[in-house]
């Protein structure tokens, strides 16, 4: 089997316009067959450059944010499907998800349905995303499932924007602080101590220590270096590549005193958003709950709601089954039991939804604005000590002379 080979075209549509996009064939006599058959008059085809330094552009979560509210207002303008996908794949400033949404048009010109082209993306769309909109295209409200499926995905991406934000700045404070001392150990006290060895005096304990300090880091800096390295290159790549690893650091997280309450509402807020937005598009309680778990983001949650999940199907009701998981608070299981009751559990969970949003937001807030003071009060410390370890013998000059 040839290999196929990605092509950029520039032609016209059946209407006459200009069109233009990227293709992928075995060749390029095939590459203008297809055109051809899709209707298009190719004018120029040629073979894709490659990236100057073999680089790629990833496709992430906020770009399919953006690429569903896109999608769902183009809907919404009774704009064709296949002309609303070649319209953004010109417009996108990322060049793989460009070639991504061409690859969508492709498949939707040749006859397939949105939800089966998409499903063939499973990186970029999950078995969610891929349901409601083949809901949508079955019960003809696909600008209403795109519609709510855009507001879904950008409340997720601003709530997990919040928590990278309330755990990386404390862990960029620290790595810079860890530098900075550094710096100041390998660069600015061996300075000192060459001034200090020709001192005929004792030198007060706190130096020395800094001294030390200062030996064993221009000593061992590449060791210290290259662990760090690895350190860091574990905690990023692993939890990805084994799921145990990643369990046992979610698990580690929400047992943290400060982070875990924000971890956990976290959680609980995507939990009631993703089952609301099932719920409200019609889908199975049972069915919704197998989505919800996927989509849960925490192992810990992520079993609790199959298990609540199991517990539905045997016949339990929901609020009772979330009372058994004796994870939720009593907030959670009260509104859905109001709303089990009165039929309306969409807007019940909708609203618990908000409610741990907000508190996930003010947490962060708060955090934030207690962690800044606390950090620089640190900083100093750490500088501030140094340099007081250096300039001590300095200031007892007149007894060391």
């Amino acid at each position: 089997m040839k290999t196929s080979v990605a092509f950029i075209w520039r032609g016209t549509d059946r209407q006459g316009k200009p069109a233009g996009g990227e293709i992928s064939e075995a060749s390029l006599a095939l590459a203008k067959a297809r055109l051809r058959r899709q209707g298009i008059r190719p004018q120029t085809v040629r073979r894709k450059p490659k990236p100057l330094f073999g680089g790629r552009e990833r496709i992430r979560p906020g770009d399919i944010a953006i690429f569903t509210r896109q999608l769902a207002t183009m809907v919404r303008s009774a704009i064709p499907l296949v002309q609303s996908l070649n319209v953004m794949a010109g417009s996108t400033g990322n060049a793989a998800m460009g070639e991504m949404i061409r690859k969508l048009r492709d498949d939707v010109a040749g006859g397939h349905g949105l939800a089966d082209s998409l499903a063939r993306r499973p990186k970029q769309f999950d078995s969610l995303y891929c349901s409601l909109v083949a809901a949508g295209e079955s019960s003809g409200t696909l600008e209403t499932m795109l519609d709510r499926l855009a507001g879904y995905r950008e409340k997720s991406e601003r709530l997990k924007a919040k928590i990278r934000k309330a755990l990386t700045y404390p862990v960029a404070v620290v790595c810079v602080a860890i530098v900075v001392t550094g710096l100041l150990l390998t660069r600015v006290v061996p300075t000192f101590a060459e001034t200090f060895a020709g001192f005929n005096a004792k030198l007060p304990g706190f130096t020395l220590l800094v001294l030390r300090l200062s030996d064993l880091a221009l000593a061992h800096w590449h060791t210290a270096g290259a662990m760090a390295m690895l350190a860091a290159g574990l905690l990023v790549h692993l939890p990805r590549r084994s799921p145990r690893f990643a369990a046992l650091c979610q698990r580690a997280l929400l047992r943290l005193p400060v982070f875990g309450p924000l971890l956990r509402n976290a959680a609980i807020a995507r939990i009631a958003r993703t089952l609301a937005t099932l719920f409200r598009a019609g889908a199975p309680l049972t069915e919704a709950l197998e989505s919800v778990a996927e989509a849960a983001g925490n192992v810990v949650y992520a079993e609790a709601v199959r298990t609540i999940g199991e517990e539905v199907r045997n016949g339990q009701s929901l609020a009772g089954a979330i009372r058994g998981a004796r994870l939720f608070p009593p907030m959670l299981e009260q509104l859905v039991d109001i709303g089990e009751e009165s039929g309306a559990l969409d807007d019940m969970l909708d609203r618990c939804a908000i409610f741990f949003e907000e508190d996930v937001e003010s947490r962060v807030d708060r955090l934030t604005a207690l962690l800044e003071p606390f950090i620089m009060a640190l900083l100093g410390l750490l500088v501030g000590g140094l340099m007081v370890a250096m300039y001590l013998p300095i200031f007892r000059l007149g007894s060391v002379l």
